[in-house]
């Protein structure tokens, strides 16, 4: 099990490009309920709100397959 945590991650990269979730929620196009979803890593979020919020941060994620060897 990994201990990776996106949501620690993106308000990371949030606070570090000096945006409240209200701003960022704004030029992601989504809600300011959405963003604070995501940073509490909730499992219900809509992925093409995560990649608008992470689009809006200049973050890159690779999704790789598992079935892929």
């Amino acid at each position: 099990m990994s201990d990776f945590n996106l949501g620690k991650l993106i308000i990371e990269h949030r606070k570090a490009a000096g945006l409240t979730q209200l701003q960022l929620a704004d030029l992601a196009g989504i809600g300011k309920t959405t963003v604070f979803d995501i940073e509490k890593n909730k499992q219900s979020i809509r992925l093409d709100s995560l990649i608008a919020v992470l689009n809006v941060l200049n973050i890159d994620v690779q999704f790789i397959s598992p079935l892929k060897k």
